[in-house]
Formats: structure tokens, sequence, C-alpha cells
């Protein structure tokens, strides 16, 4: 009886721990919305991912995110499940130990450029030393302005950077308090439309991916409920792509814009067809790294490398997009 006993606590401690206990499902799900994000406008006015998680009594709630900062901030303290950002904001964030994970593409914008108002006799980016220039810190626009600076021979010291949210940039610029903004769409295409604001320096290659990016703790237990957000951001990518009519209308009522600054954004200036995360946005980032080591925005030595492969996981996205 003794080693009958025995054999049976010996056999449900194998059993426990070969089927470890199934995790708890989370209560809520934390995604944000931005106006620099229209994939997650999308899926805010139609409740898509409420109902991918209604069978599974998860709330989703919403959270607006006015630039890639605040977005990384949020994921960093918990106030966020997911958050759009650009992909080179995402990389400075995660260098600096903030646990996120890209996983899907949400777009390839032209969505920064360096803008004067109409009055400036600023011609080209050599005309700004000297200068006061409104850039939001830790966002595209910002690493954008670093990069175009650096580009044309212009010293981080020979201007004065001052750090503003994009529309207060914005405002800045269009009555002379500063000589220059690093701009954001819609506030840009709104300012060249209604204010004839200029644009003195565009980059395509210099404007980095948008990147829905996750916790990482949240991935790693929740597998199935990233593949389900995905999912939902390519339905809303689709429709964006099928109804280009109704989603410049819908941007323009979201991001209160008229709607001809909607079409310029989503139209003209951002790419929706290729939502797969993976090496060509690994070499994208690569190629704007060296920005974040020369200027002093990530601890010397980092491995940057190393970073951007810890930040891009396609893992999730490939089992989603056909």
């Amino acid at each position: 009886m003794k080693y009958f006993k025995l054999f049976w606590i010996a056999l449900l401690a194998i059993i426990s721990v070969s089927s470890p206990a199934r995790a708890v499902e989370p209560q809520e799900i934390r995604m944000d919305y931005a106006y620099y994000s229209p994939s997650s406008l999308v899926l805010k006015r139609f409740g898509w991912l409420e109902e991918e998680f209604k069978s599974s009594g998860i709330r989703v709630t919403w959270m607006f995110s006015a630039g890639s900062n605040r977005a990384l901030d949020y994921l960093n303290g918990g106030s966020l499940t997911f958050g759009s950002t650009a992909g080179l904001a995402a990389l400075l964030s995660k260098a600096n130990g903030n646990p996120i994970k890209a996983v899907y593409v949400y777009s390839r914008p032209e969505w920064t450029a360096l803008v004067v108002n109409k009055a400036s006799p600023i011609q080209r980016v050599q005309d700004l030393r000297g200068k006061k220039i409104a850039a939001a810190k830790g966002t595209d626009p910002y690493l954008f302005l670093l990069r175009s600076l650096k580009e044309f021979g212009v010293k981080r010291s020979e201007v004065e950077i001052v750090n503003l949210a994009h529309a207060e940039g914005r405002i800045a610029m269009e009555h002379g308090r500063v000589d220059a903004w690093a701009g954001l769409d819609p506030h840009m295409a709104d300012s060249q439309l209604h204010a004839d604001s200029k644009l003195i320096y565009r980059n395509i290659a210099f404007n980095t991916y948008g990147f829905l990016n996750v916790n990482e703790q949240f991935a790693k237990q929740y597998p199935q409920h990233v593949r389900t957000v995905i999912k939902a951001y390519e339905k809303a990518r689709k429709w964006i792509i099928e109804h280009p009519a109704d989603a410049a209308q819908l941007q323009a009522e979201e991001a209160k814009i008229s709607l001809n600054v909607a079409q310029l954004q989503l139209n003209e200036r951002t790419d929706f067809s290729n939502p797969r995360i993976g090496k060509e946005h690994q070499s994208a980032l690569r190629a704007a790294a060296p920005i974040l080591l020369t200027d002093g925005l990530v601890k010397p030595g980092t491995d940057l490398n190393k970073v951007i492969n810890e930040l891009i996981d396609p893992s999730f996205a490939k089992t989603v997009i056909k």
C-alpha cells in the first residue's frame, strides 16, 4: 500500500508539471487611438475589437495618444496594453528600458517634415542655424529633425529645440514664436492647407514606420489575444483601402479636421499596403539608429542591433496576415 501511494503521488506530480494551469484571462485590454494611426480610429468607431473579445468577457478600453512619446509613456506605466508609435521612437524607448514588442505595421507614412510659416524667409535646412525649432521630444518628428540637421551639417548646438507637443508646436510656428516646426500629420497637412505653411524639407526615408507595440509580458502570457488584436487591425486596414472616401470622412470627423486635410493625409501621404513587420523594418531602424547614440539619447555602448532584434517580433502577425 505504501508503494502504491507513493506511485500515485509521483504520477500526480508529473501531471502537474507537464500540464501547467491555464493563464487567467485579463479583465481588460487597454488600446490607444491616435490621429496619426487611422486604423485605430476605424477600430474605435466600429467596435470590431469589442466584438472579438465579447465572448471572452474581456473589456476593451480606449485612451488617446497625442504622439509616440505619450503612447510609449502609457505603455511603460501600464496604462496601455497596446500603443501606436513610430518605429524609431519605439526603438529609443525600448533601448531605454521600456518592455515592449513591435508586432504589426499599421502604416508606412510620410507624416513628418520640417515646416515654416507662410511669411518665413527660411528655405532650406542650413537656414535653421541660430533658429528656434519646435519638436515633441521622443517622437518621429523630433528624430526626423535631428537626422535632417545631421544630413546637412548643422550641429545640434547651432539650433534651439523647443520641446512642444505636436499641436502646440504648430501654433507656435504659425504665430512666429518659433522659426520652424518638426510637423506631424494631420496637424501638418492642416497647417499647409489652411495656414499656407511651407514644407522646407521632406525625406520619406527619414519617416519611420507606424508600429503597433504591445507590453512584453502581456504578449508572452496571452499570445492568442495579440493575434486577435492584429486580426482586428487587419480588418481596419483593409476597410481603409476598400473605402478611401469613407475612411477620409471618418478621419476628418475623429481628428476634427477638414475633409481635404484628411484626404491629403490618407490618400497622398500614407501607404497601407504592407502590414507585415520584419526584415524591412529592422533594416530601416539600423539605418536610423546611429542618431540615438551620437545625440546621447541612449546609454553609450548600447547594442542597438540587439535591441532592434528584441523589439521587432514577426511571429504574431505571420499566423494572421495571409
